[in-house]
Order: C-alpha cells, then sequence, then structure tokens
C-alpha cells in the first residue's frame, strides 16, 4: 500500500493506473508538480479529504501524504508529475533572473496554503498546454536518458508558475528555495516509523532540543510526540483495512513499545480498539473500507457514539481479551 518515489527516478513521469488501488501512503523525497489528465484524486487528512479533478495542477510537498487515485467510466485513472529539489528549483530561478532579468517576487499568503501540504488548481491554458506536449514526448520516450530535454521542459514549468499572478501554487513553489527547510522536513518525514527520541532528532537536524522544538511546532503546528503518535495512527489505521496482519504486528511496524499501547493510543484517538475499527470497517466493499481508513466517519467521534457503542460493547471486550492474550 506504500509507495515510495525515488530521488533517482527521472525528474518527469506519466502515471497510468488501470486498477483501484484504495487509499495509498506515497511518501515523496522531493516536491512535486502535478496535472490530471484523467480521472480524479483525493487527497486525505485525517477525517477530511481534498478533491484534485481532471484538469487541475497540484503541488505535494516532500513528506507522507495518503492519496487515492479514482478511474474515470472505467478508463484508468492518468497523471503527469514532475518531481524537483530546491537545488534544481533555486538553479532554474537564477537562470530566469540572469538571462531573461525577470524580478520573481510572491506576496500570496493565506491560511489554506499555510497549513496544507498540498495545492490543487484548474490549469490556465498554458499550463494546460505544457502537459498536453510533455504527454507526447513522454509517449514517445524522448525523455529517456536525455537531461538536457528534461531540465528546458521543468525551466519552461517554472516559468509558467512563477510568471503568472500570486496564487497558492506560485507561493509554494518559491517556498522551496530554502534548502534547509527542505533538510528539516525530510529528516522528519524519514524517521516517522523509526524508533527515534526528540533528542536524537534535534541533533539530526543541527538544533538545540529548545528551538528543534519551536521550529518542529511552526512547520507542523503541533509538539513533535502528538505529531509523531498521529502520523503513526494515521498509517496503523490504512493497515488495519488493507491488509491480515495482526494487531501485535501493526502495533510493531508501526514503532509503538507494545500491543497495549498501541491498544491505548488508538482508542483515544479514534474512541474505539484497532480490533473493533477492523471489524466495522471491512464488513463493506474495499472501496468503501479503503475510504474509512484514512476518511473515516466514525460514530464514535460524533453524536451516533452512544447508541453505536451499546451495540459493540460486548464484541469490543472480547477481542480487546483476545488481542491481548496474543500480544503477551
Amino acid at each position: 500500500m506504500n509507495k515510495i518515489e525515488n530521488a533517482e527516478q527521472p525528474t518527469i513521469v506519466k502515471y497510468v493506473e488501470g486498477n483501484y488501488g484504495g487509499i495509498q501512503l506515497m511518501s515523496l523525497s522531493r516536491y512535486a508538480l502535478g496535472y490530471v489528465v484523467r480521472g480524479t484524486k483525493q487527497i486525505y487528512y485525517g477525517d477530511t479529504h481534498y478533491t484534485v479533478s481532471r484538469g487541475d495542477v497540484f503541488y505535494m510537498g516532500v513528506g507522507n501524504h495518503y492519496v487515492e487515485n479514482l478511474p474515470e467510466d472505467g478508463r484508468p485513472f492518468e497523471q503527469i508529475v514532475v518531481f524537483y529539489s530546491p537545488e534544481l528549483l533555486q538553479r532554474i530561478l537564477l537562470q530566469l533572473n540572469m538571462s531573461y532579468d525577470m524580478n520573481i517576487t510572491n506576496t500570496h499568503h493565506c491560511e489554506r496554503c499555510r497549513r496544507l501540504n498540498h495545492v490543487a488548481v484548474p490549469a490556465s491554458p498554458t499550463l494546460r498546454s505544457f502537459f498536453c506536449h510533455t504527454a507526447i514526448y513522454l509517449q514517445d520516450d524522448n525523455f529517456i536518458h536525455d537531461e538536457t530535454a528534461e531540465n528546458i521542459k521543468m525551466t519552461e514549468l517554472i516559468y509558467l508558475i512563477v510568471s503568472h499572478e500570486d496564487d497558492c501554487l506560485k507561493s509554494k513553489v518559491l517556498s522551496n528555495v530554502d534548502s534547509s527547510h527542505d533538510n528539516f522536513e525530510q529528516v522528519i518525514h524519514s524517521n516517522i516509523f523509526h524508533d527515534v527520541s526528540i533528542e536524537d532528532l534535534a541533533a539530526m537536524c543541527n538544533r538545540s532540543l529548545t528551538s528543534f522544538k519551536k521550529e518542529f511546532k511552526r512547520h507542523y503546528f503541533v509538539p513533535p510526540h502528538r505529531w509523531f503518535i498521529r502520523q503513526r495512527l494515521m498509517q496503523a489505521r490504512l493497515l488495519l483495512i488493507s491488509t491480515s496482519k495482526s494487531i501485535s504486528e501493526i502495533g510493531i511496524e508501526c514503532t509503538f513499545p507494545n500491543t497495549s499501547h498501541f491498544i491505548k493510543l488508538f482508542k483515544k484517538e479514534y474512541g474505539t480498539t484497532p480490533a473493533i475499527y477492523r471489524m466495522r470497517h471491512c464488513s463493506g466493499s474495499p472501496e468503501e473500507a479503503m475510504s474509512a481508513a484514512v476518511g473515516h466517519g466514525m460514530a464514535a467521534e460524533t453524536g451516533g457514539a452512544g447508541r453505536m457503542r451499546s451495540a459493540y460493547e460486548g464484541r469490543e471486550e472480547t477481542a480487546e481479551r483476545a488481542v491481548e492474550s496474543v500480544a503477551m
């Protein structure tokens, strides 16, 4: 269920997904700009999701993204994605400034693009034309082993974005120039499922513990410990309804010290135990179960909690005892 973007793969890639794959964890080590050619992309943040429609341009930052790619009328989902690093972006912006005397500025600020790790906007006619032309190049394999062609297309794409009026997409791209910001986020996201202390993370980022905590909260808006637990629990939810792994195996995979601790944190966050969560959400279709894993609308978190809890109470206690006996 996990897709890890490899920094060694080509800069410009076309993806065609003929089969529905459910909600997947996409781990990015570089920034991504993409265009939905066909179908719909859903990007999840806990129980909220955002839709990227056909003909939209999207940006995705470094880190983990829970995404769902939906086919259209029986035809495969299709997208073109361009990956880039801060160093590549810096070189392109410098070239645009020196060769074409471009004065690149950005005054756009909004709460939505500040808090979210993605942006999606309808493609302008010039951006739509760019991606259509790029699709032809990809179809003819013109980018294979041709770094010059890739660089030219990448420069064209950045030019089309930064020469546009200020908006969320332009703001996100220009925010990637700071390589220290990029390195900080890479360290954080590469250690989500590693058993490292906050002190160790601070050392990896070359910061004191105090300055690390301050910068972390500026990036992610919550303290480090709480953020890491939430990320691990989100992955646990996905594994619960998309695999047959045991509760204890999932707890270990998501870096919880023991099964009892995992069950306790899961119940505190979602209002039910992992076993009951799996029982509730795996009774429907695979598509419904996948959607429930990340964009759940659990009654235990709404006004219907009391009504549902009585129906599941007996099975929950039984499941808890069974899980804990297996873990011991």
